[in-house]
């Protein structure tokens, strides 16, 4: 395996291994096969290496420099500034109460960190080297001794074992339901050196990277000031990141400033990054407020969301002179999953038949060509845009894997024989498309919610069909009042309401999950992100979690769901993921709706970036750098104040 350095160990008898247990030395890198008590312990590979992939072998060596998609000599220096919505009032993005600031993670590092070009790799950063075998069934990392916390305080195997068990105890409710059993012990060997040991049992393939992405705080700084992770709070947790907070306006505006003592600036995945002395956050009330302070200079990088926008209001003056740069730049990210989710804890969305009616209203076509200038993509896959996406009628592979989820009962035997559910087609020409409208009738007929004398349709207990959307976003509301009066059309009592960030956070997440509809993202990833998957999928996050918003819970989801921690290759783990896609789609439990394939941006023509960008981010913040002398040549011209 290229990069890695394999370490044969032999241990002769079992009485030294209960020698060293007892002294409390821990096993290190010593790992026993035991075949019986009394046996001779067989030699077990132990495998020493700078990072670790999910399948097959990492892209970088050991002894690389900088990561191929930046630029090693590019400048530090300059702010950059974006917007964000609504506004703030915690720096704690690990609670549930607030609504934390934007990039207020920014301050933590992790002992493992990814990159932007391969989602499957974590490379060592706060530890120098990792040792686990080769069924992954522990890890121990072995800590660098130069990393200290922003204050300079030092870093510690105490600090990790401490940040492990806050989040075991208090991190968000579905990451405690979804990892608290996978790990048996963490034990401090050194005080740079920890263990992590797996439960029996865990499909240990992604354990070591789990354990190595958990998030650092500072022990002593956490203690000393009484600290809670379950809290809102102005006052960040102590971290070892490369920026630190300058200054903040609560609910206006937030400036983190690099850390010109930061450990690792010259660290090789630090390399080319962090390039920008400050970064500023502004808020605004309403996206029509930030656009008119982009143009006068309030911030200085926008990544468009709105097609109408796009198409229409980038023809001002600066974009003309050149002294702002308008650009289309491709993503490879997987397509978040933009829907209409269902809140499947109300009675009257129980029924696939009504989820399927209430999806056929949705008029895409007609939205894209009258409101989004053709600029959008249909969603159709949770995984859109990438190889999980399930497509035309399972391959051999999907039905080995779902064929004993039909002999169980838990499946219908038509998912081995079906076309992948796709979201409905309706006519461009017009919003309320009839064929449609007469489908989805049927359905709620056939499903005993028939139309009343006023026109709206009610059960046999006389409830009326609710559809009530919420949400803060009012960019929203052309298409969803077009989606409005399709579904009212249907006799379907729709309604979408406007509410601000704290009502929304309120009755979107646990315990109230106070909607019937809520427009938002399904959570979906890859190898980097089978943990989320779990938090979002899983019947025990049912009524837990923030991420399973729509509290979905099926136990064939569940028992693929163990699939994905054991597939053994990317081909498996592909198929299993679209397995799961083919199961989730044909239960309609989402209004799929639309997706931009390439990032929209537009910036003060002060910034410059690698030739070519990453896949899987755009990168701004972190490898795109300050240009002064184009910034002083726009100042000198009155186009930047």
């Amino acid at each position: 395996m290229r990069g890695l350095h394999q370490v044969n160990v032999a241990v002769n008898t079992m009485d030294a291994f209960g020698r060293r247990v007892a002294q409390g030395l821990g096993a290190g890198f010593l790992v026993l096969a035991l075949a019986g008590f009394g046996a001779a312990a067989r030699a077990e590979t132990v495998i020493t290496s700078h990072g670790i992939s999910t399948f097959g072998d990492l892209a970088l060596p050991a002894d690389f420099t900088h990561l191929p998609y930046v630029n090693p000599d590019a400048p530090k220096g300059g702010e950059i500034s974006e917007w964000a919505p609504g506004s703030f009032d915690s720096f704690n993005p690990y609670a549930i109460a607030g609504n934390a600031g934007a990039l207020s993670s920014i301050f933590y590092e992790s002992i493992l960190s990814g990159t932007l070009d391969d989602i499957s790799a974590a490379y060592c950063l706060l530890c120098e080297t990792m040792e686990y075998p080769e069924d992954r069934s522990w890890v121990i990392f072995n800590l660098r001794k130069d990393v200290t916390f922003s204050d300079g305080s030092p870093f510690t195997a105490e600090d990790v074992l401490f940040s492990h068990n806050l989040f075991l105890e208090k991190g968000i409710p579905e990451y405690r339901s979804v990892a608290g059993g996978k790990f048996q012990s963490v034990e401090i060997l050194d005080p740079h050196r920890i263990k992590f040991t797996f439960t029996p049992g865990t499909p240990f393939r992604d354990m070591p990277a789990q354990a190595g992405g958990t998030i650092v705080f500072s022990k002593a700084h956490y203690e000393a000031n009484n600290r809670d992770l379950e809290k809102s709070s102005l006052e960040p947790f102590l971290g070892t990141g490369a920026y630190v907070l300058e200054s903040f306006k609560p609910g206006q505006q937030i400036i983190y400033k690099r850390d010109e003592d930061y450990w690792g600036e010259d660290h090789p995945l630090n390399v080319g990054q962090n390039n920008f002395d400050r970064i500023r956050i502004e808020y605004f009330g309403d996206d029509n407020a930030a656009m008119e302070g982009f143009k006068a200079g309030v911030y200085t990088f926008r990544n468009e969301s709105l097609p109408r926008r796009w198409a229409n209001d980038y023809e001002f003056p600066a974009v003309k002179a050149g002294d702002i740069v308008k650009d289309v730049i491709p993503s490879g990210n997987i397509a978040g999953g933009q829907s209409f989710i269902f809140n499947l804890r109300r009675a009257q969305f129980q029924d696939p038949r009504v989820r399927e009616a209430i999806g056929l209203m949705f008029n895409f076509e007609w939205s894209n060509k009258s409101l989004f200038y053709g600029l959008f993509t249909r969603v159709n896959s949770i995984w859109e845009n990438s190889d999980m996406a399930a497509s035309g009628v399972p391959t051999p592979a999907e039905v080995a894997l779902l064929q004993p989820l039909v002999d169980e009962g838990l499946l219908p035997a038509s998912i081995l024989t079906d076309e992948v559910a796709m979201a409905p087609v309706s006519s461009e020409d017009r919003a309320l498309d009839r064929r449609n409208l007469r489908t989805a009738s049927a359905l709620l007929d056939e499903a005993g919610w028939t139309v009343g004398d006023d026109g709206m349709r009610r059960n046999d207990k006389g409830q009326m069909l609710r559809f009530a959307m919420v949400h803060s976003r009012a960019d929203l509301l052309p298409v969803t009042n077009a989606y409005v009066e399709n579904l009212r059309a249907l006799g379907v009592d729709a309604s979408f309401d406007i509410i601000d960030d704290a009502q929304l956070q309120e009755r979107a997440s646990p315990p109230n999950f106070d909607f019937d509809a809520l427009p938002t993202v399904v959570v979906n990833g890859g190898p980097e992100g089978l943990v989320g998957l779990e938090q979002a999928w899983s019947s025990v996050t049912k009524d837990n979690s923030s991420r399973n918003r729509m509290g979905y819970a099926d136990p064939a989801v569940d028992k693929l769901l163990k699939l994905t921690d054991a597939a053994s290759s990317r081909e498996e783990l592909d198929a299993v993921i679209r397995a799961m896609d083919r199961v989730l789609r044909s239960q309609m439990i989402w209004v799929p709706r639309y997706y931009k394939k390439d990032n929209w941006v537009a910036y003060y023509n002060m910034y410059e970036h690698p030739e070519t960008l990453p896949p899987y981010a755009l990168g701004e913040l972190s490898i795109w750098w300050y240009n002064a002398e184009k910034a002083d040549a726009l100042k000198a011209k009155g186009a930047l104040k």
